[in-house]
């Protein structure tokens, strides 16, 4: 042979080898993320995200979505764990903000669907395959299900009953309690939690609730009768041992972020999981392994960072999955995620504690329209910026790109030409984010 086509067909096995390579090494980035998490997509849905999710087990899911410019909200559904999910019912409501708001089903074949602002109210019995439409007295603002027959929903208008009970599958309801709530948990049929200008408790089914002074909570969840968990406000979680009559708050780590609303997901008496801290570039997801005596907090490998993980439900100490409520895809893993006690660090995203040196504060008015003031101290000096996103982490507006010395400063965020939604405000000390705070803008 030829010293040329010896060298030829060297190269050519060289070639090869680095192409097989690097698409092995692409495909495992893409399908086994070194976090622990992958990345699944959902359809194309035309604009529509989600507003709700569960897993029935580890392959069986189904999600409902917001409303897309088609005037069209869906039903969607997995059976392979959600590496891929189609759509099984389209909902075109009346409402011009109407769209299905949250899912839950009583076992595999029996669920249920309510909408945010309008009398319908769907069911299947046979796991997807039809959903018919029973109408409720009032909007179904929250539900929750007992089995297949008995689940309660909530009223929030104002008039008549405020709490509705079915002990027919959704067929018939009746009111049982003229307390007016907007959010319902019930742990069984006869414990459950709600929460209006008080936070209420049960012990017959919702017939009557006494208040529980001081307490409110965004997210609440029980693993018993006894032990459960509550989160509210930017970065309070707190957990109870008799019942909810008594919370303890609970130390997360100390990294900068802002709760913008919190989703808790019980796995058993030791592990816990709860996300809802927004952090640029990518959000943390908190884990607790010994019952809330310590927290640790995990950032899943993404090709698309996240600012946000609105959702997070685990069916057992591995198998999860959380989502965000602005994106296109879910994350997933089947080995509990980074499962370690401490912080691992997948990509360059540097986290600092909040420098002692500085403080900045709540923005006044919040809400606001169109302008609020955001004050800030500095106990020496330094090079000074402050950020403001939108929810999907977009950058909308620079309001301080300066050196500044020791003193307290207010800066003026005049939002005329943005529209109504929640925005976020970090301050930066010589490139290091040191804090962030959430900013309602109501036009």
């Amino acid at each position: 042979m030829k010293p040329q086509n010896i060298f030829s067909n060297l190269l050519d096995v060289l070639i090869v080898l680095c192409l097989l390579l690097f698409f092995a090494s692409f495909g495992f980035r893409d399908s086994r993320m070194s976090g622990g998490w992958y990345q699944q997509f959902f359809p194309n849905m035309n604009g529509s995200t989600i507003t709700s999710l569960t897993f029935l087990d580890s392959i069986v899911g189904y999600a409902t979505t917001s409303k897309n410019s088609n005037n069209q909200t869906y039903i969607i559904k997995t059976t392979n764990g959600g590496d891929n999910w189609f759509i099984i019912f389209t909902y075109i409501p009346t409402g011009v903000n109407t769209y299905l708001s949250k899912i839950l089903f009583a076992n595999n074949n029996t669920g249920f669907v309510s909408t945010n602002d309008a009398g319908d109210f769907f069911k299947t019995t046979n796991a997807g395959i039809n959903w018919i439409d029973y109408q409720v007295p009032v909007v179904a603002y929250d539900f929750s299900v007992i089995n297949a027959d008995t689940l309660l929903h909530v009223n929030n208008t104002g008039f008549g009953p405020g709490v509705y009970i079915s002990t027919n599958g959704a067929l018939n309801w009746q009111g049982i309690s003229t307390t007016q709530v907007n959010n319902i948990y019930m742990f069984n049929k006869n414990i459950g939690f709600s929460l209006g200008n008080n936070m209420w408790k049960t012990t017959n089914g919702g017939v009557n609730w006494f208040v529980i002074p001081g307490e409110s909570y965004q997210d609440i969840k029980f693993f018993d009768t006894s032990k459960g968990w509550k989160t509210y406000g930017t970065n309070i979680l707190e957990v109870t041992t008799n019942g909810g009559l008594n919370w303890t708050p609970q130390q997360l780590p100390n990294i900068s972020h802002t709760f913008t609303g919190t989703n808790l997901n019980i796995v058993n008496k030791d592990t816990v999981w709860m996300v809802g801290a927004a952090y640029f570039p990518s959000a943390p997801i908190y884990k607790t392994t010994n019952g809330g005596i310590n927290w640790s907090y995990q950032i899943p490998d993404s090709l698309y960072p996240v600012y946000i993980y609105n959702y997070i439900n685990f069916i057992n100490s591995k198998i999860g999955w959380s989502y965000s409520n602005t994106s296109s895809f879910e994350i997933h893993t089947k080995v509990g995620g980074n499962d370690t006690s401490f912080f691992t660090l997948v990509r360059n995203n540097k986290i600092t504690s909040i420098p002692k040196d500085c403080i900045l504060f709540q923005n006044y008015p919040n809400p606001f329209n169109p302008i609020t003031n955001i004050k800030f101290q500095m106990l020496k000096h330094g090079f000074v910026e402050i950020k403001i996103f939108d929810i999907t982490g977009k950058l909308v507006k620079v309001l301080i790109n300066e050196k500044l010395y020791s003193g307290e400063y207010s800066a003026k965020f005049d939002a005329g030409e943005l529209p109504s939604g929640i925005y976020f405000y970090s301050l930066y000390i010589d490139g290091l984010k040191v804090d962030t705070k959430k900013a309602i803008l109501l036009k």
